[in-house]
């Protein structure tokens, strides 16, 4: 299986759903992890420039840590705007790597314009990735992806589907947010937590909600065309 992930700054995987990427790649699977901005308003301190080479260094060491395929879009922090050309590098992205499963940042959840737009703009694209007459460098997929929405920071608005126990996991998860040194130094000085603590605190919550001790959850959207197992049958009636 192939899954990928769409992350709107470089952090956003490793706190929401790096767990249960790691968990995928430790279990043979090919995983993906795509970056929508360059994070370059992440600093209290260095330049725009300087943060965003940063922040990528970061990023591409934790992809390493579960041998993520790395892709990094480099658009403008807290300017991520749903446009044609933006749409056409996302469907170029995704047929590139061909995923089964896609997750990203809920739309409708969300309280970040970022991560709302990069829902968003998976959610209009994930369908058009098999359209052979939007052309792109790449061919078109030959199925649409399984699209997950991830949970949202501090689970605030977010209505869980399923849940992914992490807890074997969790220091992996844990070595991934550590690569962002940049950030406990931005987190300690608006929230006063580091990356790990920040993270720790929710998969916590999560797993005490499904009796495990470090989880992470998701929901799916309902789109058309769906797909039923063709022998299931009502609740009740097997």
């Amino acid at each position: 299986m192939k899954v990928m992930a769409f992350g709107a700054h470089p952090d956003d995987i490793e706190i929401l759903c790096a767990g249960t990427l790691a968990k995928y790649s430790s279990a043979g699977h090919d995983v993906a992890i795509v970056l929508m901005t360059n994070g370059e308003v992440g600093s209290s301190t260095l330049g725009k420039k300087e943060i965003a080479a940063i922040r990528r260094g970061e990023a591409e060491k934790s992809a390493e840590i579960i041998q993520a395929e790395f892709f990094w879009l480099g658009y403008p922090d807290e300017f991520l705007f749903n446009t044609p050309e933006l749409r056409l590098r996302v469907i170029d992205t995704i047929r590139r790597f061909s995923p089964d499963v896609i997750i990203t940042h809920d739309k409708d959840a969300d309280y970040h314009p970022d991560h709302t737009t990069t829902g968003q703009v998976i959610w209009d694209t994930h369908v058009m990735v098999t359209v052979s007459n939007i052309e792109t460098e790449t061919a078109p997929c030959e199925k649409i992806p399984t699209l997950f929405f991830m949970d949202t920071v501090a689970g605030v608005n977010f209505q869980p589907e399923c849940y992914v126990d992490i807890t074997q996991q969790w220091e992996m998860k844990a070595a991934m947010l550590s690569c962002h040194k940049s950030q406990d130094e931005w987190l300690n000085d608006q929230y006063g937590v580091t990356c790990v603590e920040f993270a720790q605190t929710q998969a916590r919550f999560r797993g005490f909600q499904t009796g495990t001790r470090y989880a992470e959850c998701f929901r799916t959207p309902k789109f058309f065309p769906g797909s039923v197992n063709p022998n299931s049958l009502l609740p009740g009636l097997i």
